[in-house]
């Protein structure tokens, strides 16, 4: 009976956010960060030197924790910037941005995918596309906002990430 009466003075009011609270925070900063996450660790795994001595325990599963804990840093930081991606694209982005950016849908599909990519191999050249998709996200991101200048803010701070 009270939430009849609440609902009778209360206006409804919709409204759409990544959190679904609103609260209209998104950022493509996250992803920027996952996706040079993983583009580090797939660096490191390419250049990790194979133990010496397979038959010393200690060296062979040094090596293999080594080994593991990039590979496992890599997954979960491609799989955060897809994530991440998600958010912009399903819950930032509108149609008016689709009619003014034509290529938006074939970005962000491509970039998904280079998260996959990034999580089903060792391969640097597609961590080093996924970066740059994300980059070019950040740009339009940065454009649909009115604000085109915090995009150079935000090369200066994930550039330099390492």
């Amino acid at each position: 009976m009270l939430k009849k009466y609440i609902y009778k003075i209360l206006p409804v009011i919709s409204a759409q956010a990544h959190c679904d609270i609103p609260c209209g925070i998104y950022e493509p900063t996250p992803a920027k960060i996952a996706a040079k996450t993983a583009l580090r660790m797939t660096e490191q795994l390419n250049a990790f030197e194979l133990t010496k001595n397979w038959d010393d325990a200690h060296e062979r599963l040094h090596y293999l924790n080594g080994v593991n804990r990039r590979i496992a840093v890599k997954e979960t930081h491609a799989e955060i910037c897809k994530r991440e991606l998600a958010i912009l694209w399903s819950d930032f982005f509108k149609p008016e941005h689709l009619a003014k950016q034509p290529n938006l849908h074939e970005l962000f599909w491509n970039a998904e995918k280079l998260c996959s990519k990034v999580k089903q191999d060792v391969d640097e050249e597609a961590a080093k596309k996924l970066v740059g998709a994300v980059d070019e996200i950040a740009k339009i991101f940065y454009e649909v906002k009115n604000v085109p200048e915090r995009f150079d803010a935000y090369k200066i701070l994930t550039d330099k990430l390492y």
